[in-house]
C-alpha cells in the first residue's frame, strides 16, 4: 500500500535521515520559492489576473468536508483504478505542464523517470522541453498520455498525433482553454515567456511537418522558428465541429480538458468523446472563474454515465483527491506540487512529492472507512455551511 512511505520515512529517522524536503504539500510552494529564480517560479506559481480563480479552487475544497466512518475493515486497501483503458496504482495522474526545464535541467525527462518508476501515468504537454520520443524513452514501460495544444495547421497536428501514437502514448488529452495566454501579471512583471527563448518548443522543432514550413532550420534561424511556433499554437479558438478531425486521426481514447459548464460536458459526450477533465487550468486562464470543484458534482451527475470524468485544478493533498473522487471524478490530475518537487530535487524530488500524495490519499481513504475507490460517494463528504 502507498501508506508504506510513511513507515519508510519514520524508520529512516532512526538513522537521523529526514525527507529531502517537506511532506506538507501546502508548504511546497513557499519552500520552492526560496530555491527558484523569480521568472520560473512566477511562471509555475502564477495565475490569471488577480489570482482569484486559484483562490476559488482552494476555497472550494475547503467547503467540502469528509465524513469518516468507523469499523469498516479498511486495514487492507486497493487504490488501483482503470481509466480510459489505463490501469494505474491510484486515481492520480501527473498533469501536463510544459517547459519543465525552466525549473530543472532534466525537466520532463526527470518527471518521466519518476513517474515510470512508480507506475503513475504522466500526461506529457505539447509544450515539453524535450521531444515526446525522448520523454517516452525516459518513461520506460510506464503508462503515458499525450496532451495536445491544438495546432492551427492540420498537417502539424496529424504529425504530432502520429508521433505520439508511435511512441506509446495511449490517450489524448486536448486542452481547450488556452487558445491564447491570459493576462498573467507575474509573468508580465518579469517580461518572462520561455517560448520566446525557444524553451518548450521541442516537439515542434523536432516535427517534420513543422520544419517543412521553415526556409531554414531552427538552429540556423531560431527567431523565425519561434515566430512560426507562436502562429501555430496561439490565437485561434477551435469549434465543436472540428472534433471529428481529431477522432479521424487518433484511434485511442480522447478527453477534453477545460470543461467548466454542464452544457459543454454534454456536448463533449454527444460528440463521442471518451472523457472530460473538469478544469480551469489551475486558475491560469480566466480570472474570476468558478472553482473547478464547485462544478464537478453537477457535471458528473450529467455525463458521468457516458464519459469518464476526470478532475484538475487545486489538488494538493490526499484529502483533495478523496473529495474529488467522492464528488464524481474517476481520477485527478495533480500539477504544481510535483513541479515544485522537480525544482527542489529533480527526479528524486518528483518521486518524493508523488509518493507523499499517494501515501496521504491511501491513509485518508482507510481512516475514513473506505477500502477502495468504489467505496467513495456523496455520502463520504458533506458541504460545509
Amino acid at each position: 500500500m502507498h501508506s508504506g512511505y510513511q513507515n519508510e520515512i519514520y524508520l529512516q529517522g532512526l538513522g537521523d535521515q529526514r525527507p529531502p524536503f517537506t511532506t506538507d504539500a501546502t508548504r511546497l510552494e513557499a519552500v520552492a520559492e526560496e530555491a527558484m529564480e523569480p521568472g520560473p517560479f512566477g511562471y509555475v506559481a502564477g495565475g490569471a489576473g488577480s489570482g482569484d480563480t486559484m483562490r476559488a479552487n482552494r476555497d472550494a475544497f475547503a467547503r467540502w468536508r469528509i465524513v469518516p466512518r468507523m469499523l469498516c475493515d479498511a486495514t487492507n486497501r486497493d487504490t488501483s483504478v482503470t481509466v480510459l483503458g489505463t490501469t494505474m496504482p491510484a486515481p492520480v495522474l501527473l498533469a501536463p505542464i510544459g517547459v519543465q526545464s525552466i525549473v530543472h535541467p532534466d525537466g520532463e525527462l526527470a518527471t518521466a523517470r519518476a513517474a515510470g518508476s512508480l507506475g503513475v501515468p504522466m500526461v506529457l504537454s505539447t509544450a515539453s522541453s524535450y521531444a515526446l520520443e525522448e520523454v517516452a524513452e525516459a518513461h520506460g514501460d510506464g503508462p503515458r498520455w499525450f496532451q495536445l495544444y491544438w495546432p492551427n495547421e492540420d498537417a502539424v497536428c496529424v504529425s504530432l498525433l502520429e508521433r505520439a501514437k508511435a511512441a506509446g502514448y495511449t490517450a489524448l488529452v486536448v486542452t481547450l482553454d488556452t487558445s491564447t495566454l491570459a493576462w498573467r501579471p507575474r509573468d508580465l512583471d518579469q517580461a518572462y515567456l520561455p517560448f520566446l527563448r525557444a524553451v518548450g518548443v521541442a516537439n515542434a522543432f523536432s516535427d517534420p511537418a513543422f520544419l517543412a514550413g521553415l526556409e531554414k532550420s531552427p538552429t540556423e534561424d531560431q527567431g523565425m522558428a519561434v515566430l512560426r511556433w507562436v502562429s501555430l499554437f496561439t490565437g485561434t479558438d477551435k469549434s465543436w465541429d472540428r472534433l471529428a478531425f481529431l477522432r479521424s486521426h487518433w484511434d485511442g481514447p480522447i478527453a477534453l480538458k477545460g470543461i467548466q459548464h454542464v452544457v459543454d460536458a454534454r456536448r463533449a459526450a454527444d460528440a463521442g468523446m471518451d472523457g472530460i477533465v473538469v478544469s480551469n487550468h489551475g486558475g491560469r486562464q480566466v480570472d474570476g472563474a468558478i472553482g473547478s470543484l464547485e462544478v464537478l458534482p453537477e457535471i458528473a451527475a450529467a455525463v458521468g454515465d457516458q464519459v469518464e470524468v476526470l478532475f484538475d485544478s487545486g489538488v494538493r493533498t490526499g484529502a483533495d483527491v478523496f473529495k474529488a473522487l467522492a464528488l464524481g471524478a474517476s481520477a485527478v490530475l495533480v500539477g504544481r506540487p510535483y513541479v515544485y518537487g522537480l525544482a527542489l530535487g529533480g527526479e528524486n524530488g518528483v518521486r518524493h512529492a508523488v509518493r507523499s500524495l499517494l501515501a496521504d490519499f491511501d491513509l485518508t481513504l482507510g481512516l475514513s472507512g473506505a477500502r477502495c475507490v468504489d467505496d467513495l460517494g456523496r455520502g463520504s463528504v458533506r458541504l460545509s455551511t
